[in-house]
């Protein structure tokens, strides 16, 4: 893939941006007119501003946690990641949950996450009777030491 494309949905949207030449994502920024508060064990939308467009349905793209808001403030993608598809147009918001203790506070234009584009394959489901048989087989967490 070799084109992103990004509308502004909002006049004061910042436009996503990698932090250096090495970073994997595009940091996302709040788009917010005021602070938002978010409280201890609570949910809060935060909108982007922005609406993408993924050149073929080849790609997707995902929004992943910032690792310091994770690691420092307990505060991650409620859905731990989520998913952008190829054919959704409209604003890309960032739904923030608060793990900690403590209220965290998201000031407009902070980067809330980060947004990783990558390939989606789509093989041919094919219903079977019974499924070839490994060492694991149906062994389940912790099924194969600690």
């Amino acid at each position: 893939m070799s084109i992103l494309k990004i509308k502004r949905v909002r006049e004061e949207a910042l436009l996503p941006h990698r932090a250096t030449d090495g970073s994997a994502g595009y940091d996302l920024y709040a788009c917010l007119d005021k602070a938002l508060t978010i409280e201890a064990g609570t949910v809060a939308k935060v909108p982007t501003g922005i609406a993408i467009e993924l050149e073929s349905s080849a790609y997707a793209a995902f929004v992943f946690a910032r690792s310091s808001m994770g690691t420092k403030y307990g505060v991650v993608p409620a859905n731990a990641v989520g998913v952008i598809d190829s054919d959704y147009r409209g604003e890309v918001c960032v739904f923030l949950r608060n793990h900690s203790d403590t209220a965290y506070t998201v000031q407009p234009q902070d980067r809330v996450a980060q947004l990783i584009v990558m390939p989606v394959e789509l093989p041919e489901l094919i219903e079977v009777e019974e499924l070839s048989d490994t060492q694991r087989g149906q062994g389940g967490f912790g099924s194969t030491g600690k």
